[in-house]
């Protein structure tokens, strides 16, 4: 159980550490100078806009793939155990479900922080 929560930490931590790498490149395209022309200035809107549903898709991505092997992992595992140990299946499944339930909501923290990257920056 402390290996899940681990790997859930993991998760939440490359999540944040990809959308904070790309923040100062999203942030460096949107402060372009206003002397230029309309058409520059909408071609960097464009860039920015691109740059965004770039790192949102880098970041869902990412932790997407984490989680997923990290569920197979722990679904692997405790299959495992409940065949080994068929009386304590029930503990096993009820501490595999918790497990999943904190893998899943790693995948959806990152989801918001996608969602927050192409929305709010």
């Amino acid at each position: 159980m402390k290996k899940m929560f681990s790997a859930c930490l993991v998760l939440v931590v490359l999540a944040l550490i990809a959308s904070a790498l790309l923040m100062p490149a999203l942030a460096e395209e949107a402060a372009a100078p206003a002397a230029e022309p309309q058409t520059e200035a909408v071609t960097a809107t464009d860039n920015s806009i691109g740059s965004k549903a770039i790192a949102a898709a880098v970041v869902v991505g990412v932790v997407a793939t984490a989680g997923a092997i990290g569920m197979a992992l722990a679904i692997s595992k405790s299959t495992s155990g409940m065949a080994r140990q068929p009386e304590v299946a029930g503990k096993i499944n009820s501490a595999m479900m918790l497990g999943l339930v904190f893998i899943e909501t790693a995948i959806i923290y990152a989801l918001i922080v996608a969602i927050l990257i192409i929305f709010v920056l």
